[in-house]
């Protein structure tokens, strides 16, 4: 097999793409006990945290989404991404935060310790007034070129428990049952690099 830049070429001539990557996250990654739910009291000090979502299905919400990022990796500031897409409890938390539920609300939305920031207009505006750079002050700080080795900045790993079925056989039982230890994807939040 030979090696071209972007397909591998195999003896008997046929081409294979290299796999999608998904892309990197510059999330949090200082090392904490995670708790089992993320409360409002997660948003303490100059924690930044971001709720965003990683799925194109709305170009223009993925657009907002990537602006929001690459302006917080300008800053070089540690951010907790939370991507309502991977796991569905980000959604809800994200949803009694705003004290909004059932109804919509646009992605991304920025914190900065406890106060809501906003959504990519805000942002923008505050990043053009030079005005955001005094809200991440005292905000950890993190090398914008950061990947995780455990998850390649995915920001969520396999369930180490069902790796990643979501079942498990419970044999006192008999039968198998829902693993309580990871989200409806069968994925945890990567130990390594990210932290409730």
């Amino acid at each position: 097999m030979a090696d071209d830049g972007g397909t591998t070429t195999a003896a008997a001539g046929t081409t294979a793409k290299k796999p999608y990557l998904l892309p990197r996250s510059f999330t949090y990654h200082h090392h904490h006990r995670p708790s089992p739910k993320p409360t409002r009291s997660s948003f303490s000090g100059d924690r930044v945290v971001l709720y965003f979502t990683s799925l194109r299905g709305v170009r223009r919400t993925h657009a907002d989404c990537s602006t929001v990022r690459a302006i917080l990796r300008g800053f070089r500031v540690a951010v907790d991404e939370r991507d309502v897409s991977m796991d569905a409890s980000f959604r809800r938390e994200l949803q009694s935060l705003l004290g909004s539920m059932g109804k919509p609300f646009s992605l991304p939305q920025l914190f900065v310790g406890c106060r809501l920031v906003g959504g990519a207009d805000e942002v923008r505006r505050l990043h053009e007034a030079g005005e955001l750079r005094v809200l991440l002050e005292g905000a950890a700080g993190q090398d914008p070129a950061f990947v995780c080795g455990g998850c390649g900045g995915v920001r969520f790993v396999p369930c180490s428990g069902c790796g990643g079925s979501r079942k498990v056989f419970v044999e006192e039982e008999g039968r198998m049952r829902r693993c309580e230890e990871c989200n409806e994807n069968g994925l945890v939040r990567c130990p390594n690099c990210c932290s409730y």
